[in-house]
């Protein structure tokens, strides 16, 4: 059959109407189906899009209405507008990327420099310099996007700034990413349930009648500042840390009723100010050595190795060994072990001292933790059996056991501690080899006044080299909902920020905790001086594996090793303080008296902790 000009150009113009009218249904039904069922599909990021140069600006923009107005003004390759609603769709698109606009309700306003899909059922805004999609089921989102972002909404009002990272809400939530995802990602955050807005009240101070100054967030005695003026520190699972100043300079500090540390300074043989720390546990001491950091007008002291082994012994714990090897722990019935089943689980088998470490660093500091829960346990029984309510001092966290979900420490949060003790072999084993220093003149060894010129050195808890950290204290920081949350010894943190601020404090992720704890996948602000801290426990362990590891090679499926003879290193020698045993038995009671104050306190007040 022959078609004449003018039906051919009929049936084309009818066509393309039919085609128009259905894509953005098509585009509407699949953002629906989408966000009906869960987290909307993160959209790829896009460059910034401008106007062509020259002024032109190609055709290709398209406009269908069913109901009230609608405005569609294109300056970039394709925009497609469908409105079924009674309310106005404005778009206005200045990118390269199409503009595809489904509505179904009131007022949807899109302002496009890229590439924007946007399936409405309420009132939404979106405004985009790259690429955008929103699914909203709800009243209003608002979206302002420099970067990739996906947003859907099954609740109240979301409202998203983002400038890096991808955030997703589906309740009432308020998100700020600014390119902070890719270091949780890096090192296998398991877990942001919880990071979203409380609305408890905030967190408060009270001082009792003898100055004990008490902080209490969601009911529970968080932090005491003594009369003496001593803090104590509370965590969630009831231990607790007791932290003052020494006469002469350097801490006390105390954990319960186990034992703590005293610090002393003094000035090593190159000249440098140093600090020793005596620990006294059951009946013990034993004593080490941190050398000091001047930087940004004040000090921060890293571990010094008492003694080193042989370059041989260093190269044979840092490189693969001749095959994996099954080690026994002889944790199996543990009661701690069984415990943390849901957070921690060792290698079938090891390739490397480093991986074997990495198990033992993590398995002492959840010994410690368990340790101290235990008898945080036992003294609130105690005070109960006696009339006290203690309750607050008494693990608040479900039983551990079982991993039926999958371990909180994940394979991608042990490689990082594993890549952490690789670093720190390293680093061993060339101070190792390094020449020792010159005895400084006598004068300058006995002299703890500050240095007059002191060189800026960067501290490791600032170093870019280290990210990873493993808590080795009872600390408790403050949430973005303004709560206090604890952190355990055994939880594990990434440092994000490198720049502390004016509090000294720098970015940290979260990246693995247990039950009760700040939430894994938070960002918290965190004090240097305690993540100085755990680096210093994180090699003061790592000595203590490779000490293990000398006194059974060849044992227990462990391959042999060479020579593992060790060499003092001067500045490492230091001799036990004796009076820190009763200045902590001092402490620790200045710290029960304050603590039964502020029991009575809150007691007598109606409150609880």
């Amino acid at each position: 059959m022959k078609f004449t000009r003018p039906n051919v150009i009929a049936a084309v113009k009818w066509f393309l109407v039919l085609v128009l009218f259905m894509a953005p249904n098509v585009a509407w039904g699949q953002n629906h189906k989408g966000s009906s069922g869960g987290s909307a599909p993160k959209a790829p990021s896009a460059p910034h899009s401008s106007a062509p140069s020259g002024g032109s600006h190609p055709s290709g923009g398209s406009t269908g209405s069913h109901a009230g107005g609608t405005t569609t003004a294109n300056h970039g390759s394709g925009a497609t507008t469908a409105n079924h609603g009674s309310g106005a769709t404005t778009t206005a698109n200045h990118g390269s990327g199409a503009t595809t606009t489904a509505n179904h309700s009131t007022t949807t306003t899109t302002a496009n420099h890229g590439a924007t899909t946007t399936a409405n059922h309420g009132t939404t805004t979106t405004a985009n310099h790259s690429t955008t999609t929103t699914a909203n089921h709800g009243a209003t989102t608002t979206t302002a996007n420099h970067g990739a972002t996906t947003t859907a909404n099954h609740g109240a009002t979301t409202t998203t700034a983002n400038k890096g990272g991808a955030a997703e809400g589906k309740n009432a939530t308020t998100t700020s990413a600014k390119a902070g995802g890719a270091a949780g990602a890096k090192t296998g955050a398991t877990n942001a349930k919880g990071a979203s807005a409380s609305h408890a009240a905030p967190a408060k101070t009270v001082t009792t009648k003898s100055g004990n100054t008490a902080r209490v967030s969601n009911g529970r005695v968080t932090s005491i500042k003594t009369a003496h003026g001593a803090t104590i520190t509370r965590g969630a699972h009831g231990q607790t840390r007791v932290v003052s100043t020494r006469a002469g300079g350097g801490r006390l500090v105390s954990y319960g009723h186990r034992g703590g540390y005293g610090e002393r300074g003094y000035r090593g043989r190159d000249g440098r100010r140093y600090m020793g720390r005596t620990y006294y546990r059951g009946g013990h001491y034993y004593a080490y050595g941190y050398r000091g950091y001047y930087y940004h007008g004040g000090y921060y002291y890293g571990y010094v190795p008492p003694y080193y082994y042989g370059a041989g012994f260093y190269g044979w714990a840092y490189n693969p060994w001749a095959a994996p090897v099954v080690y026994s722990w002889g944790w199996g019935g543990a009661p701690w072990y069984g415990y943390y089943g849901y957070y921690f689980n060792p290698y079938p088998a090891y390739a490397t001292a480093a991986l074997w470490m990495t198990d033992y660093v993590i398995s002492q500091n959840l010994q410690a933790a368990y340790a101290a829960q235990a008898e945080a346990n036992a003294n609130a029984n105690a005070n109960a059996a006696a009339g006290q309510d203690d309750s607050g001092n008494q693990d608040a966290s479900a039983q551990g056991g079982g991993n039926g979900g999958g371990v909180v420490l994940t394979p991608e949060v042990k490689q990082a501690i594993a890549d952490e003790v690789k670093a720190q072999l390293a680093a061993e084993q060339q101070a190792a080899s390094a020449p020792a220093p010159a005895a400084a003149p006598a004068a300058q060894t006995t002299s703890t006044a500050s240095d007059a010129n002191p060189p800026e050195e960067t501290p490791a808890a600032l170093d870019p080299a280290h990210r990873t950290f493993i808590v080795s204290d009872v600390l408790n920081e403050t949430g973005a909902d303004g709560q206090d949350c604890s952190l355990s010894s055994g939880d594990v943190v990434t440092r994000v920020g490198d720049s502390p601020d004016s509090n000294n404090s720098v970015q940290v992720l979260v990246s693995a905790s247990q039950k009760s704890d700040c939430a894994s996948g938070s960002m918290l602000a965190m004090k240097v001086d305690d993540l100085q801290e755990m680096h210093n426990h994180f090699r003061e362990q790592l000595d203590s594996g490779l000490k293990t590891l000398a006194d059974n090679q060849g044992k227990n499926g462990l391959p042999k090793a060479p020579d593992t003879k060790t060499v003092a290193n001067p500045d490492g020698q230091v001799k036990p303080d004796t009076s820190v045993k009763d200045e902590l038995a001092a402490q620790q009671s200045d710290a029960d008296k304050a603590e039964a104050d502020v029991q009575q306190q809150n007691t007598s007040s109606g409150s609880t902790d």
